[in-house]
C-alpha cells in the first residue's frame, strides 16, 4: 500500500464511528486483495502471501469486533471465518480465482454499511485527536495540511 493511502487511512480512522472503523477495514481488505492480485500479475509470490495476509489480519480485526450476543455477529463470524479459508486457499495454490467469492463478499458488505453510515449519528471513538484542516492555501496548485490542537497526546485518553 502506498504512503498517501495509509496517510488517508490513518486520517480516517482517527475520525471514524464504530460504523465506520467497519467500513474502512472492509476497504482495507479488498485493498489488500487487489494489491495481492497485482503483485501476483507481476509474479512476485512473496508480495501476494504479504498482501493476502493483510487481508486476513483485517479480517482478524473484523472477528474481533463482533458482538457475538446477537445473531447477526455469530452470522458474521461464520462468514469472516468461511473468507479466510479461501484466503489461505489462495496463498496454499497461489490461485486468485478463490479470490472472486472474498472479493464479492466484502464488496456486498461494504454497501450494506456504506448505507448504515447515513443513519449513524454516533460520533468518533478517538476524542482527543488533532483536527486536520487540508484546503489551497498561499501556494500555487499546492496542497497544504494543517493540524491544530494539543499533537502531543492525542488518541484514546486512558
Amino acid at each position: 500500500m502506498t504512503q498517501e493511502k495509509i496517510r488517508d487511512y490513518t486520517l480516517r480512522i482517527t475520525m471514524a464511528n464504530k460504523t465506520q472503523m467497519i467500513t474502512i477495514l472492509y476497504e482495507m481488505v479488498l485493498d489488500y486483495i487487489n494489491e495481492a492480485e497485482s503483485e501476483l500479475s507481476k509474479d512476485n509470490r512473496k508480495g501476494f502471501i504479504e498482501g493476502i495476509q493483510r487481508a486476513g489480519n483485517c479480517i482478524d480485526e473484523l472477528i474481533h469486533s463482533l458482538n457475538l450476543g446477537y445473531e447477526l455477529a455469530n452470522n458474521l463470524l461464520g462468514l469472516y471465518i468461511f473468507e479466510k479459508r479461501q484466503l489461505l486457499k489462495a496463498i496454499a495454490g497461489f490461485d486468485t480465482k478463490v479470490l472472486v467469492h472474498v472479493k464479492g463478499t466484502f464488496n456486498s458488505l461494504h454497501e450494506a454499511y456504506l448505507s448504515l453510515e447515513k443513519m449513524d449519528n454516533e460520533k468518533s471513538i478517538m476524542k482527543n485527536v488533532p483536527k486536520v484542516y487540508v484546503g489551497l492555501t498561499y501556494g500555487k496548485n499546492q496542497l497544504t495540511e494543517s493540524i491544530s490542537g494539543d499533537i502531543m497526546s492525542r488518541g484514546l485518553k486512558a
